[in-house]
């Protein structure tokens, strides 16, 4: 029997296969829940990897910076380059050493004093309420609806509060396996550091045996890119967070207003999402000082609203300059997929990763639709598929240097 070589030309052809995509679509839509599922434990189980993984990537420009300004002079680059990650982790060792012995107490003891004092802020803000419509003549339904909804909210607060042994259980269970994770992430991370160019000779020997020389090197000035954006990301975000975070106790502090340093923790740390970061660390802030005192939370959410509008439109602006300009609903779309599959380091990754692949989009796949639909319009054959030239006109490293694409920076 012969086979006919030309089945993909007959019409039965495309639509056995467009059936079949049909019913592929459908079968992942049905069970998305499993698949979801399935990637959440699959990631579960690397989760240490991962995050050693990010953590070298974030301390990698430290060592480096070290490397090339007190080791530029040694004969031994292999001894150099242990000597600078040696001193990027006693350095960092050192600043969270110094962090928790001046963060830790205070947190532990204002949170100690909020769990202890709850139940008299709940009584004094249901007094507070019952004397606003006891002194108000007449009836006001919005008042009263207000008035219902906040006494349903204490109830809820109350309800979820960890009354039991059990839960407490759990609970110092879950922080001690997260710090454990977190210790062997970072050991993980020093590996990495340390076996950082062997790490990139084999990924590099690998893309040069998977690609041509050509499509190898617009390979590397597409990772440059995407290498460019996560760092200034990553490094202006934790910069914008500080900046918030301080901001927020000077004014707690000029303001008389309780529990500063667990405030301004809570509102630096969850600016560092985006979108529903701000939103988060107000909204906590709030109900922690309006237990205490309405006032109090009034005079907070006022200050919040207009530091948030001064980083939203100078703040950020300077510091992500060349990681703004995406789209707002792209964002949003990246940081629920992200947060579902990756959790919180999904949610802070979500902008660069929209960010790349905004300029993939513009730099790969339109400049390809506009050279297609050109030759179209000239009257001209449409190129090869081994033709096509993948262009990444993003921006590479800095005048003065140069990168061979396996790791090494060369100061010309």
């Amino acid at each position: 029997m012969k086979f006919n070589h030309n089945w993909k030309e007959k019409k039965w052809a495309n639509y056995a296969i467009a059936l079949c995509i049909a019913v592929f679509f459908y079968l992942v839509l049905s069970h998305i829940n499993i698949i979801f599922g399935g990637i959440g434990k699959f990631f579960g189980f690397i989760k240490p990897v991962i995050y050693a993984l990010i953590i070298a990537y974030i301390l990698n420009p430290l060592a480096n910076l070290f490397e090339r300004k007190f080791f530029a002079g040694m004969k031994r680059r292999s001894l150099a380059h242990i000597l600078s990650v040696a001193i990027t982790i006693i350095l960092v060792v050192a600043l969270l050493v110094l962090l928790i012995a001046a963060l830790v107490p205070q947190l532990t003891s204002s949170a100690m004093t909020l769990l202890k004092n709850l139940s008299g802020y709940i009584e004094s803000f249901r007094s507070f309420i019952d004397g606003l419509l006891s002194n108000s003549p007449g009836e006001h339904p919005m008042i009263q609806r207000l008035t219902n909804i906040g006494t349903s909210l204490l109830g809820s607060l109350e309800n979820s509060l960890p009354t039991t042994a059990d839960s407490l259980i759990s609970t110092f269970s879950s922080i001690g396996s997260n710090i454990v994770n977190g210790v062997i992430s970072f050991i993980l991370a020093i590996y990495f550091l340390l076996d950082k160019n062997r790490l990139i000779r084999w990924f590099v020997t690998l893309l040069k045996l998977l690609f041509s020389q050509k499509r190898y090197r617009e390979v590397a000035d597409f990772w440059l890119h995407c290498n460019t954006i996560l760092i200034r990301y990553i490094f202006s975000d934790l910069i914008d967070g500080l900046i918030i975070g301080l901001a927020n106790f000077i004014f707690q502090m000029i303001a008389g207003l309780p529990y500063a340093v667990l405030i301004s923790v809570v509102v630096g740390v969850t600016n560092l999402a985006p979108t529903f970061g701000p939103l988060v660390g107000g909204v906590i802030g709030a109900v922690i000082l309006v237990l205490i005192n309405p006032w109090y939370a009034l005079w907070f959410i006022i200050f919040t609203l207009i530091l948030q509008t001064c980083d939203g439109y100078v703040l950020k602006p300077k510091l992500f300059s060349g990681v703004l300009g995406v789209s707002s609903v792209w964002v949003l779309i990246c940081i629920i997929v992200g947060g579902r599959m990756f959790g919180v380091p999904g949610i802070l990754l979500s902008i660069p990763f929209a960010a790349i692949s905004d300029y993939i989009y513009n730099e790969f796949i339109l400049v390809r639709l506009r050279k297609r639909r050109q030759k179209k319009e000239a009257g001209q054959p449409d190129a090869e598929p081994g033709e096509d030239k993948i262009v990444f006109s993003g921006s590479l490293p800095e005048k003065g240097s140069q990168k061979d694409y396996s790791g090494n920076t060369k100061q010309s």
